[in-house]
C-alpha cells in the first residue's frame, strides 16, 4: 500500500480492496464468492476492507468493469441490503468507495454524494473516498468536486485513494476523463486531496498505479508526496511525528 502513514504500515496488515462482489446488483450476492471473501479476510486479518458503489454481475454473468448505479431509492435499498449482508457475513464494518463514471441514468433522482452518504448512514458502513474518482466524475458530469467532498460525513471516511487518469477528446470536441490508474496523480487531484485531508484529517491513503507501471523510484516519489501531506496534517493535529 503506497502512501500509508508509517505507523499504520508497521503495526497492521494491509487493507483488502474488493472488486467482484457487485454490491449494486439486483441479484443476491454470489454465495460462493462471498464465502471465499470471508475466508480470505479471516486468514489475512486486514485492518480495512473495502468494496465499490457499483455493480458488475447480472444473471450469473460477470462483467469486467465497475458499472454505475441508477441513483434512485430502489437502487439505494438494493445496495443497502447487500452491504448489510456482507457486513453480517464478515462481522465487521466495510468501507464503500465512490466510483468513477462516464454516463448518468436519466431517471436518477439522488446526487451521488447524497446516495453514498445515505448508504453509510443506513448500514453503518464507512466510506472510501477516492479523490481521483471524484475529480474524474465531476469533470465528466459538471459537478463541483469541492461540494462533493463537503457533503461526505467526516466521521465515516476511513480511507482515501489517489490515482492518475487520462484526458481524451471524442469527436474532436467532447472531453472525457478516464480513470485508468496509468499515470502520476494530476495536480488538480493533489489539490483536491489537500482539501480532503483538511476535512477528514490524516486518513490512510493508497495511490493506485496498476497499468503502465513505471520504475519503482517513480512510484516511491508519488508515495512520498502523499506521505508529506499526511505528515503535515498529522503534525498540525498535535500528534508526534511519524518515522
Amino acid at each position: 500500500m503506497l502512501g500509508y502513514l508509517d505507523t499504520i504500515r508497521r503495526d497492521y496488515p494491509l487493507s483488502l480492496h474488493g472488486v467482484g462482489l457487485s454490491l449494486g446488483s439486483a441479484d443476491d450476492l454470489d454465495a460462493t464468492h462471498l464465502a471465499r471473501v470471508v475466508a480470505l479476510i479471516k486468514r489475512t486479518g486486514p485492518v480495512l476492507v473495502s468494496e465499490h458503489l457499483s455493480w458488475s454481475a447480472v444473471g450469473g454473468v460477470y462483467l469486467a468493469d465497475l458499472l454505475p448505479l441508477p441513483l434512485t431509492e430502489e437502487a439505494l435499498s438494493v445496495i443497502c441490503r447487500n452491504v448489510d449482508r456482507l457486513q453480517s457475513a464478515l462481522q465487521r464494518e466495510i468501507l464503500l468507495e465512490n466510483p468513477s463514471s462516464y454516463l448518468r441514468y436519466s431517471h436518477s433522482t439522488i446526487p451521488e454524494w447524497e446516495f453514498l452518504s445515505a448508504v453509510s448512514r443506513r448500514t453503518g458502513c464507512g466510506i472510501l473516498c477516492d479523490v481521483n474518482n471524484i475529480f474524474v466524475s465531476s469533470m465528466n458530469h459538471g459537478w463541483n468536486a469541492l461540494d462533493y467532498l463537503s457533503a461526505l460525513p467526516v466521521d465515516r471516511v476511513g480511507e482515501i485513494h489517489l490515482a492518475g487518469h487520462t484526458l481524451r477528446v471524442v469527436d474532436g470536441e467532447h472531453e472525457i476523463r478516464i480513470d485508468d490508474h496509468g499515470s502520476a496523480v494530476a495536480p488538480e487531484v493533489w489539490s483536491l486531496y489537500e482539501h480532503a485531508l483538511q476535512r477528514f484529517g490524516a486518513t490512510p491513503t493508497l495511490i493506485e498505479w496498476d497499468t503502465n507501471v513505471p520504475a519503482l523510484d517513480v512510484l516511491m516519489a508519488e508515495a512520498a508526496k502523499a506521505e508529506k501531506k499526511l505528515q503535515r496534517v498529522w503534525r498540525r493535529a498535535g500528534h508526534a511525528s511519524v518515522a
